[in-house]
């Protein structure tokens, strides 16, 4: 996280978010909690623009990737810097649309549309979907109809590319469930072309995530180039292209792809093409911006291990339990002295509940302040209240100041929309 740094106060090093002390937000908030940098998010989001900008395409829409954290104050920031949203839910569509985000620029994705999500886009003004099968075709043409409109979409390809990362966050390959075999494509256009309630608009694909080698995408766009070519041969409109996202951060020792070598690819794959370009960074745009700040409750040594069990766990984080994702951890204020090897745990009674192993700690005692680095996506985004945790609190820092943008909530609560 570029703006997570350490100075020295009072005779020791303390880490900082921007301007303020991760301890002095710990002290108001209490732990376990988010922080992200505001400063981060708008530079992230800049720096594909002025990638866009330096290789002179001007024709592109940005639409984040709102699974990755869907936190209304961050979304309403990139609305504010002209983002789109790249929706998966009926959900995620509404807060797309409460975070200021413009319908028309919501491209509503995912596998298991319901006809009452379909109808829920079409009537809030959203214009474009990706769909991911033939079903999903003749129902969006069915509902459109019913509600006298006209559903403009792409149809989601399966290249069959390895992207090479986690299995679990692999899309791209025959085996996985996303799109439809490229194969099948100029099939099933023919078929959606006598659709009347459809407006056949792209082509879209997305291979992957946490993807931090231009190869797997270059193989990839490049099928998605051919492809357009033949569907234009075969007498369709293919007005736009749908890049997906999938661009790696750097969680602890990657050689990450630099932005600008990703959108002049992008640029070499479409110059001649005549298309409006939609990428859909998530991970890209939120991962380094947050982090995830927890306390020591105790220690535990054992004969062949040493614990930190600590108030942040796997409900809070789940990365760590479901992909053995791996998160720096830093102290919150620096030791000097010895180090030991321990796991970070949680008290959620599971095994899988860990958030880090094996990491070495200078002379860890109860209370004191661990950060969890690179937590700004899927990680907020996929918590819950599993063994009856409230969910933790967000924050965001701007400069000097920090706000509550998530307040933890009480146990009555969360009970609130349940009966007896």
């Amino acid at each position: 996280m570029k703006y997570l740094s350490y100075r020295l106060q009072k005779n020791h090093d303390e880490a900082f978010v921007e301007n303020v002390r991760v301890s002095e937000i710990a002290k108001s908030v209490g732990t376990p909690f988010y922080c992200y940098s505001k400063k981060s998010l708008v530079e992230n989001f800049q720096n594909f623009v002025t990638a866009f900008e330096s290789e002179k395409i001007s024709d592109y829409k940005i639409c984040y990737a709102i699974k990755a954290n869907f936190n209304l104050h961050l979304v309403k920031i990139l609305s504010g810097l002209g983002a789109g949203v790249d929706a998966v839910s009926a959900g995620e569509v509404f807060r797309a649309i409460k975070a200021e985000i413009k319908p028309e620029k919501i491209v509503f994705a995912g596998v298991g549309k319901t006809k009452s999500e379909m109808e829920f886009a079409l009537k809030n003004g959203v214009e474009e979907f990706s769909v991911e099968s033939i079903a999903e075709i003749f129902l969006l043409n069915e509902v459109a109809i019913s509600l006298n409109k006209k559903a403009k979409f792409s149809l989601r390809v399966n290249p069959n590319v390895d992207a090479k990362t986690h299995d679990k966050i692999s899309t791209g390959r025959k085996g996985d469930k996303f799109g439809v075999d490229i194969e099948l494509a100029e099939e099933i256009y023919d078929k959606a072309a006598k659709l009347a309630g459809l407006e056949i608009y792209g082509i879209a694909m997305h291979i992957g995530s946490q993807i931090n080698s231009l190869e797997p995408f270059e193989i990839a766009f490049k099928k998605l180039r051919d492809l357009c070519l033949k569907l234009r041969q075969n007498g369709h409109k293919i007005s736009a292209l749908d890049f997906g996202g999938g661009i790696g951060i750097l969680y602890k020792n990657e050689n990450t792809l630099l932005i600008e070598s990703y959108v002049k690819l992008i640029k070499e794959i479409t110059v001649d093409l005549n298309v409006k370009i939609t990428i859909a960074p998530g991970r890209a745009m939120v991962g380094n911006v947050g982090i995830l700040v927890t306390s020591t409750i105790f220690l535990k040594e054992t004969s062949t291990k040493n614990f930190v069990i600590i108030d942040a766990a796997m409900n809070d984080l789940m990365r760590p339990g479901l992909y053995d994702s791996y998160h720096q951890v830093l102290p919150a204020i620096i030791k000097s002295g010895p180090k030991a090897t321990y796991d970070l745990v949680g008290p959620v009674c599971e095994s899988t509940d860990f958030l880090a192993r094996d990491r070495e700690l200078v002379d860890p005692k109860a209370g004191d302040l661990f950060i969890l680095a690179g937590a700004g996506a899927y990680g907020s985004s996929m918590s819950n209240e599993y063994n009856c945790r409230p969910m933790i609190p967000e924050v965001l820092v701007d400069g000097d100041k920090f706000t509550i943008i998530r307040r933890r909530p009480t146990f009555e609560e969360m009970l609130h929309l349940e009966v007896i």
